[in-house]
């Protein structure tokens, strides 16, 4: 069957891709309101409100969620990322009512319980705690801090321990009452899914949401920096990364396939000649992140401390090469790998109703797999030479280490081999 929409009089979009060959469905409540969403004394509220979402409501505590989902075998969790925040269960066809009286309880009658909030908070700061603890995933907020600085968008999404621990219940559900807008969200499905009853059933539960639009987050502006921190690990995490594209562009197809080319998988460019031709990593590739207004385009690699000088010299190499150098055959491989990716999950409901939600919340409605592998096919050799020469000669770099990384490249010794702007 084929993709259903119904857009409420609220302003609220329900989709679904029934799939009646399973006996299971996923399904789950995507607002479009991450990280970024928030003001400067809100840092990390987002994700404290995706945790407390489960901490119990006016008919059920916190352990009573819990159960109910998981006597009849389902699950139910929940995501905070930079534009979004996801509630999603997965359940048995019989227990879609189950899960969609759930996860619409949690949103609109949660009580945010005090005592809840002291012991979640508490959670929390662990998490901080564990993420500082973890460079591989530290890196990657230090980066985002060195291409953002003092924006929301640069901030990482768990916030600091002083930030959550000052959160009081009136400050959640004023993030809560300001941002969960019902043109704000959508309610995704994929599977064993019934769309009339999926779209009677939202409609009863979350009539009440306010239909005005939500607040719109501050604009990004990507400025680029460098931020170290010299740590005695056995390893250098490096990220060097350049002003990406918004996603609902063109050039967002065209980057994530340079991304491919250039460090996409084993057979890459990076890969091959970073790790298999010279042994100076064991880890490297390359991604792009596309947000609603900017982007990312960035290469990680992980490294010991006597190849940290030599590593970054290889990377620009292959950064220059691919601006002037790409072949219709590496193309073709690229667009393969994509195209594989792409209908591998479809046959995930899981995948599928988050892909859905996603679509919606940044194109305004679902893309099919022929519009997608469309975009994907229209990516030429000489866009990808195009995009490949702007972004790693017009963007100001960003560079973000941890560990052993004194012999490391600055970032204007970086911006001055590519020829690109040490300042944005």
């Amino acid at each position: 069957m084929t993709v259903r929409l119904t857009k409420l009089d609220s302003g609220l979009t329900v989709v679904s891709h029934p799939m009646d060959q399973l006996e299971s469905a996923a399904l789950g409540i995507w607002v479009g309101a991450g990280s970024r969403s928030e003001q400067a004394n809100e840092h990390g509220i987002a994700h404290v409100l995706e945790h407390m979402a489960f901490k119990g409501t006016q008919k059920r505590s916190a352990v009573e969620i819990a159960e109910e989902i998981e006597a009849v075998g389902g699950e139910v969790n929940a995501a905070t990322s930079t534009e979004a925040t996801s509630y999603y269960a997965r359940v048995l066809k019989d227990d879609v009512p189950l899960a969609v009286d759930i996860l619409t309880d949690i949103l609109t009658n949660s009580v945010f319980d005090r005592e809840e909030l002291a012991r979640e908070q508490h959670v929390i700061t662990q998490e901080i705690g564990a993420a500082l603890d973890t460079p591989e995933d530290r890196v990657y907020d230090l980066f985002a801090e060195g291409a953002f600085p003092n924006q929301p968008i640069g901030r990482t999404i768990l916030g600091t321990e002083a930030t959550v621990r000052s959160f009081d219940r009136s400050a959640i559900i004023n993030y809560l009452d300001t941002h969960y807008h019902a043109p704000a969200m959508v309610v995704s499905a994929a599977g064993a899914v019934d769309h009339d009853r999926l779209v009677d059933t939202i409609s009863e539960r979350l009539g009440k949401l306010a239909t005005s639009a939500a607040p719109k987050p501050i604009a990004a502006n990507y400025r680029g920096g460098e931020v170290r921190e010299q740590r005695d690990l056995m390893e250098a995490q490096i990220l060097l990364g350049f002003q990406g594209r918004p996603l609902a562009t063109e050039d967002s197809d065209t980057a994530t396939v340079l991304a491919a080319v250039l460090g996409g998988g084993m057979s890459s460019r990076l890969f091959q000649e970073v790790r298999e031709k010279r042994g100076l990593c064991y880890s490297i590739y390359a991604f792009h992140w596309g947000f609603a207004d900017s982007g990312i385009f960035g290469v990680h690699a992980a490294t010991g401390e006597d190849d940290v000088s030599e590593l970054m010299p290889v990377i620009l190499g292959e950064l220059e090469r691919v601006s002037v150098d790409v072949s219709e055959t590496e193309l073709k491989k690229a667009r393969a790998q994509m195209r594989a990716g792409l209908l591998m999950s479809l046959e995930s409901p899981s995948a599928r109703a988050g892909q859905l939600a996603r679509q919606i919340l940044v194109f305004g409605r679902p893309l099919s797999s022929a519009e997608l592998i469309a975009r994907i096919e229209a990516v030429t050799v000489d866009r990808v030479r195009h995009l490949a020469s702007a972004i790693f000669t017009e963007s100001a770099p960003t560079l973000a280490a941890i560990g052993p990384v004194g012999g490391l490249l600055t970032r204007e010794q970086i911006a001055e081999r590519l020829g690109s702007m040490a300042t944005a």
